[in-house]
């Protein structure tokens, strides 16, 4: 697979597909954070369920079948991740490219 094909199904996938089943990713994560920080008993945000979910399927790629999806599915984690990060600033090739 191409880089270009990963990245194309990563956004098909978090930007269409998926957020129309599960809603936008922001209230979808948040959820699991919340559920999450009762059963763990440690404060955990929307952010971090994403950075956990890329860490889960990098430990797929690691030890299962290499599968197309999970590579898929980690690029579309880290997006996920830099858009729920409030620290994260658009990187200047970005807002050239907004128009």
């Amino acid at each position: 697979m191409h880089r270009e094909e990963c990245l194309t199904a990563a956004a098909d996938c978090v930007c269409g597909q998926r957020e129309q089943e599960y809603g936008s990713p922001k209230d979808n994560f948040q959820m699991i954070a919340n559920l999450w920080s009762v059963y763990t008993k440690h404060p955990i945000s929307a952010r971090d369920v994403a950075i956990m979910m890329a860490l889960l399927k990098i430990a797929r790629i690691q030890t299962g079948a290499k599968t197309a999806d999970s590579y898929i599915d980690l690029a579309g984690y880290a997006a996920i991740a830099a858009e729920l990060d409030p620290g994260a600033p658009c990187p200047e090739y970005l807002r050239k490219h907004e128009d």
